[in-house]
């Protein structure tokens, strides 16, 4: 079922509603449109899912059209996606970069964009801009953290994302001195309706739980992420490994593997062998493309939820274990320090410091009095802030601006 704006209004509030509905007004009948490369896997096509509907019901003519690649086009714009977090030993190749053009020159010719807003997704489509007459306002949104980015690399990107009207960035701390247009921040957001945030009682995610083969006999400690290096599973698990020699804990790792990042299974394969003797014993157990009511189920219920990113444009897996009463540890990085008041809604720790982390997750297992208290402060800080219905009201004043 599509979401309607209204559906919101016993979370948010009613005041907050008709304020959004009173700046659709200006807007009605204006057209855009969200191109990005997946319909699925990641955040970003959480957020399109919910939001595309949302702009729809207040009067906005919203469309969502994907980037098609091959595997080698999404070989490419993963080490692009890595060069631009900061791995600065990744060479883009001549046959890369006429690679990456082409599969953008292709979407053009597929794809007429007769909208009054164009916004772009993140680098795998930006180059599209090259191959339009632009006739309206172009929007390049990027979710990756750009604070240290490959100098080469940037430099190809930088070319495409100059052209672009203004930039919609998660963090200020993102943008350098050589940025080469106007910006805006606005910080992702969560849909608390969806199966993957919606409020379920325990008995429900005891049985979720139980079908998917996670046993309660003991607490866990869950981390939900891509098998990526930038949000070091290996380091997890040295982190459970410490934990587990002081406490009776598991461990549960769950990933999913879109269609637009080919190095997630190698990485999912490589950390399988390296960890056989705490799956053997059921230490640690790995879920693959879990559904979303799975997810909700798996964060409800861990004791503690890890982020251990070493880079992080956002990081909404925080934001949904926040969301869900959770004490959440994780690394002092990128957009994550934006959602956590460390001590208060969350911990926040340096991303190398294996021990620090070990240690903080030790004392919320021990401590359910503090756990409790700052999962409440959490749910609350997510309510404030980070919510599709902020998310929304945030699209909406760029489009006033842009257009009227």
């Amino acid at each position: 079922m599509e979401r309607k704006l209204e559906d919101y209004s016993s979370i948010v509030g009613r005041d907050i509603v008709e304020r959004i509905r009173e700046r659709a007004k200006k807007l009605e009948g204006l057209s855009m449109v969200h191109i990005n490369s997946t319909f699925y896997g990641g955040g970003v096509a959480e957020i399109l899912k919910v939001l595309i509907p949302l702009l729809i019901d207040v009067g906005i003519d919203a469309h969502w059209k994907t980037l098609e690649g091959i595997p080698k086009f999404f070989e490419t714009t993963k080490k692009i996606h890595n060069a631009l977090q900061g791995n600065l030993n990744i060479h883009l190749t001549e046959e890369e970069k006429k690679l990456y053009l082409e599969i953008n020159r292709k979407f053009s010719e597929k794809h007429k964009l007769d909208y009054d807003i164009v916004v772009v997704h993140d680098p795998q489509p930006a180059g599209i801009v090259d191959f339009y007459e632009k006739k309206q306002p172009w929007v390049w949104r990027c979710h990756i953290d750009l604070s240290n980015p490959n100098p080469s690399v940037w430099k190809f990107i930088k070319g495409f994302v100059a052209k672009y009207d203004m930039a919609i960035i998660s963090n200020e701390e993102y943008v350098g001195k050589d940025f080469p247009t106007r910006y805006r921040i606005i910080h992702p957001a969560i849909d608390p309706l969806s199966d993957k945030n919606r409020d379920i009682g325990t008995e429900e995610a005891e049985r979720i739980l139980d079908r998917q083969g996670i046993p309660l006999d003991k607490p866990y400690i869950l981390q939900v992420s891509r098998f990526d290096p930038w949000k070091d599973p290996r380091g997890v698990i040295k982190i459970f490994r410490k934990v587990r020699e002081k406490i009776p804990v598991r461990l549960v790792m769950c990933g999913g593997m879109a269609h637009d990042d080919p190095e997630g299974k190698r990485i999912y394969e490589e950390i399988r062998r390296e960890t056989e003797d705490l799956t053997k014993r059921g230490d640690l157990i790995f879920l693959v493309d879990a559904d979303d009511i799975t997810v909700n189920a798996l964060q409800r219920m861990a004791s503690v939820v890890i982020q251990k990113s070493i880079k992080e444009g956002f990081g909404l897996t925080v934001t949904e274990a926040m969301w869900k009463e959770r004490a959440v540890v994780a690394s002092r990085v990128g957009g994550i320090k934006i959602q956590i008041e460390d001590g208060k809604s969350g911990f926040l720790v340096d991303p190398y410091d294996i021990d620090g982390f070990a240690a903080i997750t030790l004392k919320l297992l021990r401590d359910r009095e503090l756990a409790e208290r700052i999962g409440k402060n959490a749910r609350e800080r997510v309510k404030r802030n980070f919510l599709i219905t902020r998310l929304l009201e945030d699209y909406m004043k760029i489009m006033d601006g842009l257009i009227c």
